[in-house]
């Protein structure tokens, strides 16, 4: 129980210190964002296919769990080595400091305040509740007793049973008041954040996104929608503690090689120029065939061209120096993008709003990178602050060094939204239907097979742009039994849809997407 107090009241002093200093300085932030960074490629990989959006909450309560265990053995060993467990506690605290201070956005060393302060106080608390269990104070003589002259000597002799009961419950009340306390000043500085969000008012676009036509999402039970609501937009990512930034305060800095003329651009600025709305699919790379890390949206933002171009910015094949833009993201993240892609015409943007309102914090405000046909980790920044034009030999940005493609277009892939895997439907006409994707070059064809049959063609629902998913349907009149529905797609280049199953690292998963059923 001390152990588990101390290291309640050291979290809890931690949060209150955070506060004050910046909550990404939190020792389970840190030392959580520190994991992430540690953890090979293929695992980050499996725990976002086996816990989706939820991975961050399990690392978060794994860190507990553990922080639990270990404060359980420090208090255990605190009773007959009192020094070693408020040791223990500090080494756990200097820990934390590091992970903090080494963090990509750590702006100083008072980022180690928090870790430092709180592994004070847990010690500090060890070594009071453990007094308590010797005390009242032995004298030499009974330091020598035996083993059988000890047993001999009532409990309440050997140590205060109220005063560490009291001492416990006054510590253990201190310490929620306190995390209480720290939990209710970062949520303020996080509400007025969320106040500045709720006054932005996005303009009209200069150049609107063309209606939907009517028949790009037909009317089918279990299909996805043809515009994604952002509750339901997929979130990768790796930011333990989705940043709130303040508009009025963000600033854009455009820098680097073949910059003639630096600019740092505000909210404000941004909102002034020109905007573009457009109907835009993303998908992110650690997407298993079939899988739902995909998603369409209405996005509204800045031709990203445009700024580079104003800064004096040529694409490679233009003669330009710098054939990677790296962007990077308040938390410290650093995507590259290839230069040449972003300035190639396609509808690259520096989005400010989402499906008709500004970005929801989970998804980047104020500002994040849009680039139509490329996977989000070589493109799309979320939370930016800053674009350097660089080379791809002179600089590996986050996931290329832990293994990934430098260069990542979106690959062809299509998905069988319904039926569901293991559906029960009664035969007869059942409606085999889903979605297909090859973002900036298109979708032209889409093909089913039941069990080893011939391909047949699905019928494509109408095209909104090149840059959008597609809905397609089949209707099969299903004979009772077990079936395997498969799906193909072909994009507008002819490029049809790889049968090889291939990982998502290192540059998207590839491979049909089948669905075994049985009919009843």
């Amino acid at each position: 129980m001390s152990g588990v107090l101390a290291g309640f009241a050291a979290l809890a002093v931690a949060e209150l210190v955070a506060a004050a200093v910046r909550p990404q300085a939190s020792p389970v932030i840190a030392v959580g964002g520190a994991s992430i960074d540690a953890t090979p490629a293929p695992v980050k990989d499996w725990a976002i296919r086996h816990f989706g959006t939820d991975d961050k909450l399990v690392l978060q309560l794994g860190i507990l769990v553990v922080l639990a265990v270990l404060a359980l053995v420090l208090g255990a060993s605190a009773v007959r080595f009192r020094r070693v467990g408020a040791a223990g506690i500090l080494l756990f605290g200097v820990i934390g400091a590091v992970a903090a201070v080494s963090r990509p956005d750590s702006g100083s060393f008072t980022d180690a305040l928090p870790s430092v302060v709180g592994a004070v106080a847990g010690a500090l608390l060890l070594h009071v509740l453990v007094g308590r269990l010797t005390a009242p104070a032995r004298s030499e003589a009974a330091e020598s007793r035996t083993v059988n002259e000890e047993a001999a000597v009532p409990a309440s002799a050997r140590w205060d049973r109220r005063g560490f009961l009291l001492a416990a419950a006054s510590a253990a009340a201190a310490s929620t008041a306190v995390g209480a306390v720290g939990r209710s000043l970062n949520g303020a500085s996080g509400r007025s954040v969320v106040a500045s969000r709720a006054e932005v008012v996005l303009p009209l676009p200069g150049s609107p996104a063309r209606p939907v036509p009517r028949r790009a999402g037909p009317r089918i039970a279990g299909i996805s929608p043809f515009v994604t609501p952002n509750k339901d937009f997929y979130r990768v990512d790796t930011a333990l503690v989705v940043p709130k930034v303040d508009a009025a305060g963000w600033r854009l800095r455009i820098h680097g090689k073949g910059v003639r003329h630096p600019a740092t651009y505000s909210f404000d600025d941004l909102l002034r120029r020109e905007l573009i709305e457009r109907d835009i699919t993303l998908t992110c790379v650690s997407n298993e065939v079939g899988g739902p890390y995909v998603g369409n949206a209405r996005w509204i933002g800045v031709r990203l061209a445009d700024l580079l171009t104003e800064c004096g910015v040529k694409a490679p094949s233009r003669g330009g120096r710098a054939d990677q833009l790296v962007s990077r993201s308040v938390d410290g993240m650093t995507i590259g993008s290839p230069v040449e892609d972003v300035m190639d015409g396609r509808d690259a943007m520096l989005a400010l709003g989402m499906n008709g309102e500004p970005l929801p914090f989970e998804h980047g405000f104020p500002v994040r990178m849009v680039v139509p046909g490329l996977y989000g980790f070589v493109s799309a920044c979320k939370w930016i602050e800053d674009i350097e034009l660089t080379t791809f030999d002179s600089y590996d940005p986050y996931w290329v060094k832990r293994g990934w493609a430098r260069r990542a277009p979106i690959k062809t892939e299509s998905r069988i939204d319904t039926p569901k895997p293991f559906a029960r439907p009664k035969a007869g006409t059942v409606m085999i239907a889903g979605v297909a994707w090859a973002q900036h070059r298109g979708i032209d064809k889409v093909e089913v097979r039941i069990d080893d049959g011939p391909w047949q063609e699905a019928r494509l629902a109408a095209e909104d742009t090149r840059d959008t998913w597609r809905q397609w349907s089949l209707p099969w009149q299903a004979t009772k039994g077990g079936h395997t529905l498969t799906v193909r797609a072909t994009d507008r280049t002819g490029a049809v849809q790889t049968d090889e199953r291939t990982r998502t690292i290192p540059d998207g998963a590839g491979g049909w997407h089948s669905v075994v059923v049985t009919v009843d």
